[in-house]
């Protein structure tokens, strides 16, 4: 009776093991060091961060819509929010935890507020023009992980003054 238990028992052990063990890789496959895989409702979306190479524009950035951007957001991370509208624009109401660097003040010099050129750094302004543009300045400069989304007249969450 006891040795039939022990037989009935060794399988099933050895399943939950299995199904533990592929949890853990699964786990690990879609957040390691290289990125973060951002999760949808119902599996991970295409976005990963750092930037991959090939995911990048001709200009050396990507592009997401505001939606990706925010749902990012939502989860803690090395990341920057970086509003390129001036500083009176700024002054009136921008994202949470978001820094100021204007695109006009953007040329061939790294600015002083962004300097490490491997942070993921999330860039917006108004409406996306000057986004667009000064995404394109930072990838010039060297910066590697740089996800423009957009304007502000778009975002749905809260701001802060």
């Amino acid at each position: 009776m006891k040795k039939d238990k022990i037989i009935i028992l060794i399988p099933v052990l050895l399943v939950v093991c299995i199904v533990i063990l592929a949890v853990l890789i699964l786990k690990k496959k879609h957040q390691n060091n290289e990125g973060e895989i951002i999760g949808g409702a119902d599996s991970p979306t295409s976005l990963v961060f750092p930037v991959a190479e090939e995911s990048k524009n001709a200009d050396g950035y990507i592009s997401v819509s505001m939606q990706e951007a925010k749902e990012y957001f939502e989860t803690p991370g090395n990341y920057i929010i970086l509003d390129v509208r001036r500083a009176d624009e700024f002054a009136a109401g921008h994202i949470p935890g978001a820094i100021n660097v204007a695109n006009e003040s953007i040329s061939t010099e790294k600015p002083a507020e962004l300097p490490d050129t491997d942070e993921v750094i999330f860039v917006y302004c108004r409406s996306g023009r000057r986004s667009k543009e000064a995404s394109k300045k930072l990838a010039a400069m060297g910066y590697k992980n740089i996800v423009e989304f957009g304007g502000i007249i778009d975002w749905t969450g809260e701001t802060e003054k």
